[in-house]
């Protein structure tokens, strides 16, 4: 192992940029010391300046477990204080100053050694970092270093052909999964038909591929285990790297460079097709589409300002910002929450001195007018972000945002936005920027659905603090008519085009919001308690403020959905405590990691599987990787001992006796008393009594019970009508359960989207049910029903449905016995 110090004037840079390079290596397998900042002055501020000493200290640290050391410096005094620490040092470990730039430098080298590379090997992949750097900028002005080609023979290796899939090709993040997947073994890449070549284990050669989506890739392998390394690679490829695809462009056979600043046109969708994405916000509504209105045209390049009217021209610039700053802090005062927040962000990059003073001296230097230079220097910007991945790339949306508003202040054109509309409303975009989500707030959108964006977008975290329906990652989403009804599911992650008038009318009932005051009760004064489902703060946060009387379902996945590596103990310690602090003194029921099939992680799901819903998901991910299970264990009891809450854990997808079992041992031992697991599949619904010897509670999921009973992929439309829990047989399934928990006198919970029906509510209580989960929006509905039913009702609806074939005749069943129909 190599190991490097990061030599900076200011420790807060040299913080920033290892997290950040650190991001890139999962699990962390780097040895990186940060000797920045010259000390605190006598209030405790950090000071600017080197310490050769603390540099010297750094590389005396490293060198008792690594075979060499890299030292990176920012500029000026630390590259003197690095020249005198190699003086000052005790050790005598090969050390090697790199002329390299540092964030760049630093990132390139941190993977590279985390690979196993050697001194020689991580200094040349720092010194090259520039190159893919301007590489990707696609800056004329400089060149990339030469790709050299390997001088090995390969004609015996193994090759393969990918497609790049993921909507930004191979920037920082896939680049380092690649070197990653590639360790220890010969990769080479080759971007076809007539492409250069690049080693897999060398971040910056990847870099400067180029490789965008719909580009070709060659992989080829050498060595012992070349098909193992190309079967990994593959998978990442077919994966998007965890950041998802769109079919579309890569059936396309290419998109454009700038395919993140202007999504191409929409095929327009007929009545009665479903889109799919990635439900961000839950809740399910019909409504009319409204389509965003388009972002500012983009700027003649072609028009020259005159050397004596620049001065002018640039000023404009100056003007925008602050206007749009302004505007900006209006909207901000009136906004609360995250919105608040958000908007606050980007009033500062509205007001960043770097973006207005590069744009400017883009005025001065070549004469282009004041809206062209501020679209250029947004796009260099954006690229750059881009090019982090992760939540850092989601905040592309921002920069065009504001640029965009600047554009329109210089222009003196309307500015794009969220129309004001008197009726309900879906807004339908490419993708919504800060200020177009937090203008929702107050207003008559009551979903959202966009082409882009993913589950930490400021779409999807404006559109959770507000309660309002989402899905994100729509291929095709902006080809909605004007005017269609949309259907929007955030739980299932659907959007239907002009649905029959029934399902309008059920989803128009599921919206509506009655009052909820804190119990659920029965007529004749049994308690029901009535739970919220959450995946993370936030939506806890929304839910304590509904009066969930707890959470029957904290989904810990959504907390670490766009993570590429696994979180680490204390990572997860603060994701779990933001939930488990919005209710003290009650119950929170966590479900551990859920991933797999529709929720995949990259750090949890690393094979594509032919049959995901039927593969290694919930539970069994810990057949794989026993150590995520026992890590998330852990941090959910240290949580818990933290905070007042009552938390009870639960296992999600579980089929035998022996998995309950094993999964109550391992939380027990990491400190959780109450443990339960999750009924989604026939065979735990069947076995409910025996695994209720082995666990304290059980509860039962029916989005997957009743796709797993009725062999109906809960994603698929067409195939809605099986996916219904009113169904016989998930009916029958259910109270298998129930039954069991009476035998025994233990909890039996329902944390699907049965819970959320009110005319089923009564039906499940007398199926054995003892407590419901949902939605926070659904909680005065549901306690409304059963506040007009009494527990013999209940019981005679629950038999009554048992008895029928069909799920409408389930239905009309239970409204003879509860309505006297």
């Amino acid at each position: 192992m190599i190991g490097i110090v990061a030599v900076s004037h200011s420790a807060r840079l040299g913080e920033a940029a290892l997290e950040l390079a650190l991001q890139m290596v999962q699990g962390g397998g780097a040895r990186v010391r940060v000797a920045a900042g010259a000390g605190t002055d006598a209030d405790g501020a950090p000071v600017l300046g080197t310490d050769a000493v603390a540099v010297a200290a750094a590389i005396d640290e490293l060198a008792a477990d690594c075979d060499g050391v890299l030292v990176l410096m920012d500029l000026g005094s630390a590259v003197l204080s690095a020249e005198l620490a190699l003086e000052l040092r005790t050790s005598d470990v090969p050390v090697r100053l790199a002329p390299a730039p540092f964030v760049e430098g630093l990132l390139a080298a941190v993977v590279s050694a985390a690979a196993g590379a050697s001194l020689d090997v991580v200094a040349g992949e720092a010194s090259i970092a520039l190159a893919a750097k301007s590489g990707q900028l696609e800056d004329p002005s400089t060149e990339a270093a030469p790709i050299e080609s390997a001088s090995t023979d390969r004609s015996g290796a193994v090759t393969r052909t990918v497609v790049v899939r993921n909507p930004l090709g191979i920037h920082a993040r896939p680049a380092a999964l690649i070197a990653e997947a590639s360790a220890g073994i010969d990769v080479r890449l080759r971007r076809l038909p007539d492409g250069t070549e690049a080693s897999g284990a060398s971040l910056s050669r990847l870099l400067i591929l180029g490789a965008r989506q719909g580009d070709r890739i060659e992989l080829s392998a050498l060595g012992r285990d070349a098909e193992g390394a190309l079967d990994r690679l593959v998978a990442l490829f077919d994966d998007g790297f965890g950041e998802g695809t769109d079919v579309d462009a890569v059936a396309s056979g290419s998109v454009g460079a700038h395919a993140a600043e202007a999504a191409p046109e929409s095929p327009p969708v007929r009545a009665g097709d479903v889109l799919r994405g990635r439900g961000v916000s839950s809740g399910r509504v019909a409504a009319e589409a409204v389509l965003l209105a388009a972002p500012v045209r983009e700027p003649d390049e072609s028009t020259v300002v005159a050397p004596g009217d620049r001065e002018a021209e640039a000023s404009a610039i100056e003007w925008a910002a602050v206007a749009v700053a302004d505007q900006l802090r209006a909207r901000t005062r009136a906004a609360t929450g995250e919105a608040r927040a958000i908007l606050d962000a980007s009033r500062l990059l509205a007001s960043d001195p770097e973006l207005v003073a590069e744009a400017a001296d883009v005025v001065r230097s070549r004469g282009r007018t004041a809206a062209r230079a501020i679209w250029e220097t947004s796009a260099a910007h954006e690229r750059g972000l881009a090019a982090l991945g992760g939540r850092m790339a989601e905040r592309a949306a921002d920069i065009r945002d504001v640029r965009d508003r600047m554009i329109a202040e210089i222009l003196e054109v309307e500015m794009p936005g969220v129309p004001e509309r008197d009726e309900p409303f879906v807004l339908v975009a490419s993708d919504l920027a800060p200020a177009d989500t937090a203008a929702l707030e107050g207003g008559n959108c009551v979903a959202l659905v966009t082409q882009q964006g993913g589950p930490t977008s400021h779409t999807a975290i404006i559109a959770r603090s507000l309660g309002i329906p989402a899905v994100v990652g729509v291929i095709g989403a902006t080809g909605i008519p004007r005017g269609a009804v949309v259907l929007v599911d955030g739980d299932r992650g659907t959007v239907e085009i002009d649905p029959s008038s029934s399902r309008v009318t059920e989803a128009k009932a599921a919206s509506l919001v009655v009052p909820f005051d804190g119990e659920g009760v029965l007529a004749d004064g049994r308690r029901i308690p009535l739970l919220a489902n959450v995946g993370g703060a936030a939506e806890a946060v929304v839910a304590a403020a509904s009066k969930a009387q707890g959470v029957g379902l904290f989904r810990t996945e959504f907390c670490f959905l766009d993570r590429a590596d696994a979180p680490t103990i204390e990572e997860q310690v603060d994701a779990y405590r933001g939930v488990l602090a919005a209710f003290p003194g009650q119950r929170v029921v966590v479900r551990t990691l859920d991933a797999g099939s529709d929720k995949p992680l990259p750090f949890a799901n690393s094979d594509a599987e032919d049959n995901p819903a039927l593969g290694v998901r919930g539970l069994r991910i810990a057949r794989r990787a026993p150590k995520l299970l026992d890590d998330q264990l852990r941090a959910l009891a240290l949580a818990a001992g933290a905070e007042s809450a009552l938390v009870e854990v639960m296992a999600p997808m579980v089929a035998t006796v022996d998995e309950a079992r094993d999964f109550a041992e391992r939380a027990r031992e990491a400190g959780l008393e109450t443990v339960g697991v999750m009924i989604e599949t026939p065979s735990a619904a069947l076995l409910a009594s025996e695994m209720l010897e082995v666990v304290d509670f059980v509860s039962i999921g029916t989005n997957d019970l009743a796709q797993y009973a009725l062999a109906a992929d809960r994603l698929l439309g067409e195939l809605g009508d099986l996916n219904d829990p009113w169904q016989p047989a998930v009916l029958r399934l259910i109270g298998q359960a129930g039954a069991a928990g009476r035998r025994w006198g233990l909890p039996v919970g329902v944390c699907g989207e049965a819970a959320a029906d009110p005319a089923l509510a009564a039906v499940l209580v007398g199926l054995g049910v003892t407590s419901l989960s949902m939605t926070p929006r659904a909680l005065g509905r549901v306690a409304a029903a059963l506040a007009g039913v009494t527990g013999e009702q209940c019981d005679a609806a629950a038999q009554a449905v048992l008895r029928a074939a069909t799920a409408v005749d389930a239905r009309a069943a239970a409204a003879a016995v509860l309505n006297g129909e």
